[in-house]
C-alpha cells in the first residue's frame, strides 16, 4: 500500500552494476532461490487495489461499484482479475474467539458476501493484512486497533479461505526485524495459506519503513510477488534514490538489476500503478505502463476505475503490452544498454519473439537504437510490431525510434 503522507518505506538498495544482455542468455539465467510452487501467479497478477486513490476511505459500496466498472469498462476481459481491498477494511477488534471481522459500518454485509459478489462478476477477491501486531494504518495511528496476524497466522489464513480470498497482500510496515526474522515471519503465513485448502496469491512487502531488504534477497521461495522499492507516487521522478516516495524512473532504476529473480510464480513487484491519477503527462503514463509490462511487474491499477478518461482506458487495456507482460515464460526484461539517456530493455517471449523497449530517460526527444543481434535474435530479416500503434515494419538488423522525453517505444520483434 502507499501511504502518501507517511514516510513508511525505505527504498531497496540499488544493486551495483546492471545486467547486460548477451544473446539473451542472461534473460533465462537461473534463479538463486527456489520459486514458490503454489499453483498461482504463473504470470504477473493483474487487477486493482483500493489504496492509491482511496486510502482508508473504503466501503463495500465502493468495492462493488469498482467490480462492476472492471466488467463494464472491459478491464476484466483485458486480463484484470483481482479486486484487492487494502488496509482499513477490518473491525479494529477481533471477536471473542480471536477472529478477524469486517468493519461493520463499512462492510455491513460482511467480507464473505463481498467476496461472493466479486466472484459473481468473474473476478477474484484480494485482501490486506500485516504480519506483526498492527497494519500500516494502525502503526501510524491512522486507524484504531492492533489486528495484525502475529500469532494468528493459521487462524487468519483459514478465515481468508472461508471468505473466498484469492490474493493476500501482507505488509511488514515496521522498522524492526532483521531479514532473517522477516523471512521466518512471512514464511509462517506462506505455510498457513498452503494449509488453508485454498490457492491464494501471496504478495509481500518486506521493505516497509525498514532497512533496505528488497534486492538483498530473492523472495521467490517465500512469496509469489514482493515489493522491490519504496512506495510509488504519481510523479515521474522524485529525485529519491533511497527515500520516500519513489517516482516511476526511480523504481525502474532499482528493479532493472533484479531481472533474474522473475519466473512463473515469482515476480518483482514495482508497486501499484499510478496510470490515470494525474501528476504525469500521457507520455509518462504510457511509459509507466510499458515499463511495468515489459519488466514482468504485476499490473495492479490504482486509479478510480469508475471515472477513467479515454487516454487512461487506452493505456490500461493495451493488449499488445498486456500480452508481453502475461507471456508464459514469465521473464523480466533484461538491460541491453543504458547511456544515462537512452535505455534499451529486452524480454524473450515464449514463441521466440523478443519484446524490446526503447526508453528515453532524457529531457528532450532523441533516437534510441539497438540491433536484432543485441537482443538475441539471429537472421537477416525481422518484423517489428509497434505495441502502441499496432503498425508493422521490417528491418535487416536495426531497431530504432525517435522517442519523446520520458517516452518508451515498445516493439515486438519476430524473425520474418
Amino acid at each position: 500500500m502507499t501511504m502518501t503522507c507517511l514516510a513508511r518505506r525505505r527504498l531497496a538498495t540499488v544493486v551495483s552494476g546492471l545486467l547486460l544482455l548477451t544473446g539473451m542468455s542472461a534473460v533465462s539465467s537461473a534463479n538463486s532461490a527456489q520459486a514458490l510452487e503454489n499453483g498461482v501467479a504463473r504470470t504477473p497478477p493483474m487487477g486493482w487495489n483500493t489504496w492509491n486513490t482511496f486510502g482508508c476511505n473504503i466501503s463495500e459500496t465502493l468495492i462493488r461499484q469498482t467490480a462492476d466498472a472492471m466488467v463494464n469498462s472491459g478491464m476484466r476481459d483485458a486480463g484484470y482479475k483481482y479486486v484487492v481491498v487494502d488496509d482499513c477494511w477490518f473491525n479494529p477488534n477481533r471477536d471473542s474467539a480471536g477472529n478477524l471481522q469486517g468493519n461493520p459500518s463499512r462492510f455491513p454485509s460482511g467480507m464473505k458476501a463481498l467476496g461472493d459478489y466479486i466472484h459473481s462478476k468473474g473476478l477474484k477477491f484480494g485482501i490486506y493484512q500485516a504480519p506483526l501486531d498492527k497494519t500500516c494504518a494502525q502503526y501510524f495511528n491512522a486507524y484504531p486497533g492492533a489486528t495484525g496476524s502475529r500469532g494468528h497466522e493459521v487462524q487468519d489464513a483459514r478465515q481468508f479461505a472461508a471468505w473466498g480470498v484469492d490474493y493476500l497482500k501482507y505488509d511488514w510496515c515496521s522498522p524492526t526485524g532483521t531479514i532473517d526474522e522477516q523471512v521466518r515471519t512471512f514464511a509462517r503465513m506462506r505455510d498457513a495459506l498452503a494449509a488453508s485448502g485454498r490457492q491464494i496469491v501471496f504478495s509481500i512487502n518486506p521493505n516497509s519503513i525498514h532497512d533496505k531488504t528488497g534486492p538483498r534477497r530473492n523472495w521467490g521461495d517465500v512469496a509469489n510477488m514482493w515489493r522491490t522499492t519504496e512506495d510509488i507516487t504519481n510523479r515521474w521522478n522524485t529525485g529519491q534514490t533511497n527515500g520516500y516516495p519513489m517516482g516511476i524512473q526511480n523504481i525502474v532504476n532499482v528493479t532493472v538489476p533484479l531481472a533474474s529473480y522473475a519466473r512463473p510464480g515469482s515476480f518483482n513487484d514495482q508497486d501499484m500503478m499510478e496510470v490515470g491519477r494525474g501528476g504525469m503527462t500521457d507520455t509518462e503514463m504510457r511509459s509507466h505502463f510499458a515499463l511495468w509490462a515489459i519488466m514482468a511487474s504485476p499490473l495492479i491499477a490504482g486509479n478510480d476505475l469508475r471515472s477513467m478518461n479515454p487516454a487512461t482506458t487506452t493505456i490500461l487495456k493495451n493488449q499488445n503490452l498486456i500480452a508481453i507482460n502475461q507471456d508464459s515464460l514469465g521473464l523480466q526484461a533484461t538491460q541491453v544498454s543504458n547511456d544515462g539517456t537512452r535505455r534499451v530493455l529486452a524480454k524473450r517471449l515464449a514463441n521466440g519473439d523478443v519484446a524490446v523497449a526503447l526508453f528515453n530517460q532524457g529531457s528532450g526527444t532523441t533516437t534510441v537504437s539497438t540491433t536484432a543481434v543485441a537482443i538475441g535474435l539471429s537472421g537477416n530479416s525481422f518484423t517489428l510490431r509497434d505495441a502502441w500503434t499496432g503498425q508493422t515494419s521490417t528491418t535487416s538488423s536495426a531497431i530504432s525510434a525517435s522517442v519523446p522525453s520520458h517516452g518508451t517505444v515498445v516493439y515486438r520483434v519476430a524473425r520474418s
